[in-house]
């Protein structure tokens, strides 16, 4: 039962719910709107990815060092996501956001079927997901809290 002693697992799991959870407030603050499905969703601010990376690589650098050959992997790795979250993904999502553009814009051109009216709603339209991934103060905010998360645990117990 050694994982359960794993201090950068716990730092990164915990690091990972405590941004996914303060996504809430942070968009009831913004955007005066509660929406619990942020708990479960990708994108938004603090990007969770970003979050648990730099937790495990911080974790690790508390326990075993930054000359490691341990911490070099989790960095790298860690840069490599962050990169993936505000590039690849993003992008993914803005072409998503078009697409669904150009369904909604061909769905209303198949309302005037006849066929259209007799179609359940779920039938009519099937949007893809746009918030896949993060603005770079997203990943900014992300690896700030996964550092700041897990410093805080090591010190609480290990201080």
């Amino acid at each position: 039962m050694a994982i359960l002693e794993n201090f950068s697992l716990w730092a990164a799991l915990t690091s990972i719910f405590f941004a996914q959870f303060v996504k809430v407030p942070i968009q009831l603050i913004l955007l005066k709107k509660v929406d619990w499905s942020l708990i479960v969703s990708t994108g938004g601010m603090p990007s969770s990815h970003s979050a648990a990376v730099t937790a495990v690589s911080t974790g690790i650098a508390l326990e075993v060092g930054m000359d490691s050959p341990l911490f070099a992997v989790s960095a790298v790795f860690a840069i490599i996501t962050m990169f993936d979250a505000s590039g690849v993904r993003r992008q993914a999502g803005e072409q998503a956001a078009v697409l669904n553009q150009l369904a909604a814009d061909f769905n209303l051109l198949l309302k005037d079927m006849k066929a259209w009216h007799h179609m359940e709603e779920k039938e009519k339209h099937k949007e893809l997901k746009e918030l896949l991934g993060h603005k770079p103060i997203e990943v900014f905010f992300g690896g700030l809290t996964g550092i700041l998360l897990t410093l805080v645990l090591y010190y609480i117990f290990n201080g």
